[in-house]
């Protein structure tokens, strides 16, 4: 399941950690570092700018497979990706619990973690925090502003929990955000939350089948 904060771990890149508060005190410094940095840096610098938000309308879905249910507030944080912070991972969780138990530990605000989508056994999606925000999933600021994180019901021990149907809808669901983002269906772009840098995790665990799901993503990527 997702790591509690938006703190934890490395921050990787030192771009990403950037906030909205850090814009406000910055001053216009943050833009002449972008103009020198070029167009497309700058368009993301304003998008940085407290109070600069795109217009987004509750319960809105980013998949059109999955219902909606939010997300405690205090378990993501509001951004504008991808025109603030580029979104270029997908981070495959594994709940340790089942279906109920992880979307009331999201809409928890003591939980201090979500994640972008959880998916069932019986390939049912629930989507908690839209694809705009930045989900508390990674442990990891620089990871969680850069990439969306999928939740899947189950125990890492019990590879019975791995169902086809979760297979077939994760698949899905991820072969639409890679499309969305210009994410690459691949290892390198797609990752466990156990290989997340400073992660603690041991999630998606062994018996996830990664060549399955690659193959499943690619397969299911729009021609």
């Amino acid at each position: 399941m997702g790591s509690k904060g938006d703190r934890g771990g490395s921050t990787g890149s030192k771009r990403p950690g950037r906030t909205r508060r850090a814009v406000l005190f910055g001053g216009l410094g943050i833009f002449g570092v972008a103009a020198v940095a070029g167009r497309e840096e700058l368009g993301r610098a304003w998008w940085l700018v407290p109070g600069v938000n795109k217009p987004r309308q509750e319960g809105a879905l980013d998949h059109s497979g999955a219902r909606w249910t939010s997300a405690s507030p205090a378990n993501w944080r509001m951004a504008d990706r991808p025109a603030d912070y580029r979104v270029d991972r997908i981070v495959v969780h594994v709940t340790q619990g089942g279906f109920k138990s992880s979307v009331d530990a999201f809409k928890n605000p003591f939980h201090r973690a979500s994640a972008h989508y959880i998916v069932g056994q019986d390939g049912h999606i629930e989507q908690m925090v839209r694809e705009l925000d930045v989900a508390f999933h990674a442990g990891n600021r620089s990871m969680n502003e850069r990439s969306v994180g999928i939740e899947h019901v189950g125990f890492v021990h019990r590879p019975q929990d791995f169902t086809d149907a979760m297979y077939e809808a994760s698949a899905r669901l991820a072969a639409g955000i890679c499309a969305r983002y210009r994410i690459p269906a691949d290892r390198k772009h797609i990752v466990g939350h156990s290989e997340v840098p400073g992660a603690d995790h041991t999630d998606p665990g062994r018996h996830w089948d990664w060549n399955r799901y690659i193959r499943m993503i690619g397969e299911a990527l729009p021609s």
